[in-house]
């Protein structure tokens, strides 16, 4: 009796505490986004309220970080400042020379009509030819050279921002180069033509090739592809040539190679270097004059032939 008494009490009074909320051993719950199974650790450093399963932004470890283009970056560049165009090279003292004696003295085949008169064709260097300026300053002045005919180069003048190449002579003469006038005997003046050469078989003209700039540097290919639009340069066989074909073998390959020599006269000297830039004439030793003529300007490489009367008695280039 009394045990059945004691546990009745025992059980009344664990039902009071149930109901009065005395404590009770907690239920374990799974936490929440953390699956027990789960492989994945959790990323430190992430903020509160933050969502586990979401990297930081910006800190991805399988997407790089945007660099493109069109973002500034702090990073400096590989690629160099755009550098101002560097100066075109002015005319050499030997490219002058050179054009001289490769260009001057040329016979050409004219392709192109060439207007007569002093103030003769301007060419704009390295642009294409223009027909309809040719056409207006052959109904003003006429022409002076045909297609077809044969010319040559007789004088190259520099100026600042041009070149002015005479064909047959320049077109400030006002009679062909083919008229002579011969004195007869009683004194009386009668003109006579004459039929020697080919390359003189028509009046002289001038063409004025305009840069627009200060001369650059060039060679005689160079010039002579300026002037292509009107003159042919690839002739083969000329008057000229014939004439140098009857030289002496050592005076004909001189010329060739484009070198003054002892022994030669002024003709021949102009057929191997052209004009000269300049002359001085002196007194020699013997009270005879001679003629140097300069080719080139110091320091640059200059040459001096001498002339004693018409032939070459001496030839000095400097520096050697």
């Amino acid at each position: 009796m009394f045990r059945l008494a004691s546990t009745i009490a025992i059980g009344g009074l664990l039902l009071s505490a149930n109901a009065y909320g005395a404590p009770r051993a907690p239920s374990l719950a799974p936490i929440a986004n953390s699956a027990p199974d789960d492989p994945s650790p959790t990323l430190q450093g992430t903020p509160q309220g933050a969502d586990p399963a979401q990297p930081p932004r910006n800190v991805s470890p399988d997407k790089p970080i945007d660099k493109s283009p069109d973002k500034p970056t702090d990073k400096p560049t590989d690629k160099p400042a755009p550098s101002a165009k560097a100066p075109e090279r002015p005319l050499q003292p030997m490219s002058r020379l050179s054009l001289v004696r490769y260009v001057d003295g040329e016979l050409v085949r004219v392709v192109k009509t060439i207007p007569a008169g002093k103030r003769g064709f301007h060419l704009k260097a390295g642009a294409p030819l223009d027909e309809n300026a040719l056409r207006i300053a052959i109904a003003s002045a006429g022409s002076a050279i045909n297609p077809g005919d044969h010319a040559q180069i007789t004088n190259l003048e520099f100026k600042e921002r041009q070149i002015i190449v005479d064909i047959n002579g320049g077109g400030r003469g006002r009679t062909r180069l083919r008229d002579r006038i011969h004195l007869e005997v009683g004194g009386i003046p009668t003109m006579t033509t004459t039929t020697d050469t080919p390359v003189n078989t028509s009046a002289g003209a001038t063409l004025y090739l305009d840069f627009g700039k200060p001369l650059p540097d060039m060679t005689p290919k160079d010039l002579k592809q300026f002037l292509s639009g009107l003159l042919d340069f690839s002739m083969q066989h000329s008057a000229a040539v014939q004439w140098v074909e009857t030289l002496p073998p050592d005076i004909r390959k001189a010329i060739q190679d484009k070198q003054p020599i002892v022994g030669m006269d002024h003709e021949m000297v102009l057929a191997a270097i052209g004009r000269p830039d300049r002359k001085v004439r002196e007194k020699g030793p013997d009270g005879g004059e001679i003629e140097d003529w300069i080719y080139g300007k110091p320091p640059a490489k200059t040459i001096f032939v001498s002339f004693e009367g018409d032939k070459v008695t001496q030839v000095r280039q400097f520096p050697q």
